[in-house]
């Protein structure tokens, strides 16, 4: 019974015991027949025992055991997957679920992966989902060949669904990466260390002991923690997309430090930019001290290290943050004394919808966090970018289909022929002698990369680019790496004109050396 202060009855209340486990989940299985199931490490450690140590009840559905890529495109001779045939290829084979009623998160088991490092990837992330359900994929790669290194102990040079315990682990550390979590580099050689430091920890060691004999099979204090108290948005797939720890709540830990030392200089490539436009910035993050520091080995948004925020002229608040996280990507560098390490991106849209949404000044917030020796850092820096009004009708029907068009972010960031949305309205921005510009070379490199069985089409693609071609430093050294890779179809004097235009877009920029000695290698 309830009682007020005056000790009148005034509810009543019912507790009873409904299940030993915290939370419950299921993780659906699909595969490619060449690859074998990611069930256990093979000495009694399954996905049950390793959730059910930080109170899940995990259960496990074998799925499609035959998959094939979507469509009839199929995937590249060297059966290799992207990022985007990932995606299109879990709404094709998955069983349709409501993630209300039942957590249900994507495994998908194929022969490689266009990714680095290629065992494994939760590609699901951010905006990257067409179906705007967050972390609900994630995929592993079975015919990888474990290096034939001493580090890799035990299991050098075997392909990787051979090596029973380090294959079940990487399916593992994936799906831990959809609930919300990211990798650690050092904290233990549990779940969330990354499979490179654990090997090299076994290395290190004294014999006998090898590499995979040295994995934990479970969770570091502090990932247990998350598991087992995040929020349930924060962890369920179709929640929130993956955020940095600091904004989850959850009772606090230590306040995450900015470095001495290390200065963050944020740049837009333009400082305005037409309604409807992606706005394309630079960052370059420089050590003010006299000596080495630990910062990332890259600052791509792809390696989970920058976010960030836009700020409208109306005080209103939206995110952007890495279009996936592929979270073994973790190593360090060491930044010398004056030295700077420079990165872009190109910005659309964010979890809350578009980023630019109307004219006006805009402030752009980029965060670089990052781990060291198992103690978050992070540097910010910012910088503002004016949107124009429209130049005319025509321009203003363009810019607001892009605008009202989710798509087009995933148009940008993975490519692929099946996003049909987005690609007609990047058409239709092409077809705009305002936006041509700012969406040419985002067609280029959608059209010059290969997609299922549709080759690359290279000399399509530098006919979209020119003189007025906006492009980040980060899209010139894209841009050379795909002119570079296989261009012996494509006429001798388009290879030329490619390179020259390239030539042209590395002194308006002000590209650095190693996108400037790419330029100069390209050859027809």
């Amino acid at each position: 019974m309830v009682k007020n202060s005056n000790g009148t009855i005034i509810g009543s209340i019912t507790m009873s015991w409904i299940s030993p486990f915290l939370r419950r989940a299921t993780v659906e299985i699909d595969k490619v027949s060449d690859a074998e199931w990611p069930l256990d490490n093979g000495s009694g450690v399954n996905w049950q025992t390793i959730f059910g140590s930080i109170g899940w009840d995990i259960n496990v559905i074998q799925g499609d055991s035959n998959i094939d890529a979507i469509g009839p495109g199929g995937v590249g001779p060297d059966d290799s997957w992207s990022k985007a045939e990932l995606h299109a290829a879990m709404l094709k084979w998955r069983e349709e679920i409501d993630l209300d009623t039942e957590w249900r998160y994507h495994l998908i088991c194929v022969e490689f992966l266009e990714v680095e490092p290629p065992r494994g990837i939760m590609y699901d992330i951010g905006q990257i989902d067409c179906n705007n359900v967050p972390r609900e994929g994630s995929a592993i790669s079975s015919n990888w060949k474990i290096p034939h290194e001493y580090v890799w102990g035990l299991v050098k040079g075997m392909r990787f669904d051979t090596a029973t315990g380090p294959y079940f682990r990487t399916a593992v550390h994936e799906i831990v990466h959809a609930c919300g979590l990211y990798r650690h580099n050092g904290k233990d050689n549990g779940i969330m260390n990354t499979t490179e430091k654990i090997a090299e920890n076994a290395a290190s060691a004294v014999p006998p002991i090898q590499f995979p004999n040295n994995i934990q099979w479970s969770f570091h204090g502090d990932d247990s923690k998350r598991l087992r108290h995040f929020p349930d948005i924060f962890v369920r797939p179709g929640g929130m997309s993956q955020m940095p720890y600091e904004d989850v709540p959850i009772s606090p830990d230590d306040a995450i430090p900015t470095p001495r030392g290390l200065e963050l200089e944020v740049r837009p490539l333009l400082e305005t930019v037409p309604l409807g436009a992606p706005v394309r910035v630079n960052f370059t993050l420089a050590n003010t001290t006299g000596v080495f520091l630990p910062v990332p080995i890259h600052l791509s948004m792809k390696r989970g290290h920058v976010s960030g925020t836009v700020i409208d002229p109306a005080g209103v608040v939206r995110t952007f943050s890495p279009m996936l996280k592929c979270v073994d990507e973790s190593k360090l560098s060491m930044l010398g004394p004056g030295n700077t390490m420079s990165h872009s991106a190109t910005l659309i849209s964010g979890s809350e919808g578009s980023l630019f949404p109307y004219p006006g000044l805009f402030k752009i917030i980029v965060q670089v966090l990052w781990d060291v020796n198992g103690i978050q850092t992070k540097v910010r820096g910012e910088n503002t970018l004016m949107v124009t009004p429209p130049h005319d009708d025509e321009h203003a029907i363009a810019a607001q289909q892009v605008l009202s068009t989710s798509e087009v972010f995933l148009v940008l960031a993975i490519g692929g022929d099946h996003l049909k949305d987005g690609i007609n309205a990047i058409q239709r921005c092409l077809d705009n002698k305002i936006l041509k510009p700012h969406f040419a070379f985002i067609e280029a490199k959608r059209i010059g990369t290969r997609f299922g069985k549709r080759t690359a089409e290279l000399e399509k693609a530098i006919g979209l680019l020119d003189e007025s071609t906006i492009m980040s430093p980060a899209e010139i050294k894209r841009a050379a790496q795909l002119i570079g890779d296989d261009n012996k179809a494509v006429p001798k004097e388009t290879i030329e004109r490619a390179s020259n235009i390239l030539r042209a877009k590395i002194l308006e920029v002000h590209a650095d050396e190693e996108t400037s000695r790419m330029v100069d290698s390209i050859q027809p």
